[in-house]
């Protein structure tokens, strides 16, 4: 059968970056714990604890070095390395950091789509800070998440998302990697077909058997074969492998909650020093209500201390409220709540959550004198 070939059109023009956390969960587990640093860690439940059940979250580069990796069971990380810590994950303290990631994210644009928990598409071909290198914005989020919450992340950069992705995974940890246009296509063929993203475990040995096994020798398969074997994967690897890949950033459509948090260079300790902090983040938090049109019932006090010991507390109330009054003297009594202590605080969070549009009733007006 005949193809009619029609000439494939790349957009390179705009600026994408994809951030990939590093390790996540047990980089914060490392950071929160010191005595684990350097030794082989496994985020889940010993199987002593539970019977040979269990399944790895995640595990360190230390314990990736023995074999193990994620979703592999609990027993078999242990046969590979006896000696490995076992750690049960903290999946609500893993997602209130990733907010925090997230602030940072906001800082450089809210062209934002988060993949998971630990990693996020950005789209910075417009941005906030007027930056014409992309480079420049991904060094700038490295720095402000190693500085505030000293966790590390790998970057990739590229003028779509699939090249963005591969460019995070190909340097890791702490790397940066950027695909210029030019560059694309010979990146690609270099690469192990195991690389690409979107391949995966169950396609490789197909993927051998039609003698793929590099970037290159999928380039050189037509379309109408790739289409033939894998159906659309084919279609759409048939365009990734020459750098190819139009799908936009696609940000959170409907915002759940809206807050602001500051991480301190010095941790905060008078009174005074605290209410002038709320303060401000009532007012940023107000702002960031009348710019998105939206009340809020539910008020998010967050509070860290310098050994990064973490408290959230919330209260909900029957009225809608958005003004900087209200949330201050609202954060302000749940900070009051909270339990005396004479750690110094590192950061402070207030956020609004329950959120309505606000909406002008149609009241309804004397036309005419009785």
């Amino acid at each position: 059968m005949k193809q009619l070939a029609l000439p494939l059109k790349n957009d390179t023009h705009r600026k994408i970056i994809h951030i990939d956390m590093d390790a996540f969960f047990a980089s914060v587990e490392e950071r929160d714990h010191p005595e684990f640093r350097g030794k082989p860690l496994v985020i889940a439940r010993h199987p002593h604890d539970t019977g040979g059940r269990g399944v790895v979250t995640t595990a360190n580069y230390e314990a990736r070095k023995f074999g193990i990796h994620s979703a592999m069971s609990a027993q078999k990380a242990y046969e590979l390395c006896p000696k490995a810590i076992f750690q049960e994950g903290n999946h609500a303290y893993y997602r209130e950091i990733s907010q925090e990631i997230r602030q940072i994210f906001q800082r450089y644009t809210d062209i934002i789509e988060p993949v998971s928990i630990d990693e996020a598409y950005l789209d910075v071909t417009e941005n906030k800070i007027h930056s014409t290198s992309a480079i420049k914005i991904a060094r700038l989020i490295q720095r402000d998440i190693f500085q505030e919450l000293h966790l590390t992340c790998s970057a990739g950069i590229s003028y779509n998302k699939f090249l963005a992705k591969m460019g995070s995974d190909y340097q890791k940890p702490r790397g940066l990697t950027v695909i210029m246009p030019q560059d694309a296509e010979k990146f690609l063929q270099s690469l192990p077909i195991e690389k690409f993203h979107g391949v995966g475990k169950q396609t490789v040995p197909k993927m051998h058997q039609l003698g793929i096994f590099t970037g290159a020798d999928l380039a050189a398969k037509s379309e109408w074969e790739l289409m033939q074997h894998f159906g659309k994967m084919g279609y759409s690897l048939y365009r990734k492998v020459r750098g190819i890949h139009d799908s936009p950033v696609n940000p959170e459509r409907i915002r759940k909650s809206i807050g602001k948090e500051h991480t301190y260079a010095q941790v905060l300790f008078t009174e005074n020093e605290i209410i002038t902090q709320l303060r401000k983040l009532a007012q940023k938090v107000a702002a960031s209500l009348a710019q998105h049109q939206k009340h809020g019932q539910t008020i998010v006090l967050k509070v860290r201390y310098e050994d990064f010991t973490t408290i959230t507390k919330r209260k909900s109330f029957p009225q809608y409220f958005k003004n900087t009054d209200d949330l201050f003297f609202y954060g302000k009594e749940l900070f009051d709540s909270l339990p005396s202590s004479k750690q110094g605080i590192r950061l402070l969070g207030i956020t609004v959550t329950n959120l309505a549009p606000v909406t002008f009733e149609t009241l309804p007006l004397p036309l005419f004198e009785k």
